[in-house]
């Protein structure tokens, strides 16, 4: 735990940005029950998925394991 994923950063930024509303970075990040509140509520209108963005890039996106997914 809080060590770095294994997850890869530029996947989740791209994930996030072309996908974000639907939730598909959450789902790759492990984390299923937030992914699917994302794509039932459309990432609720856009704010949450800009909010995911800026925590992915700025690197305190954490997985499912609490591990940091960062460069």
């Amino acid at each position: 735990m809080n060590g770095k994923s294994d997850k890869n950063y530029l996947a989740m930024i791209l994930l996030c940005f072309f996908l974000g509303s639907l939730g598909v970075h959450r789902f790759y990040a492990g984390k299923v029950g937030t992914g699917i509140l994302m794509l039932v509520t459309l990432g609720v209108f856009g704010i949450w998925t800009l909010i995911d963005l800026i925590i992915i890039i700025v690197g305190n996106f954490r997985d499912a394991d609490g591990n940091l997914i960062k460069n």
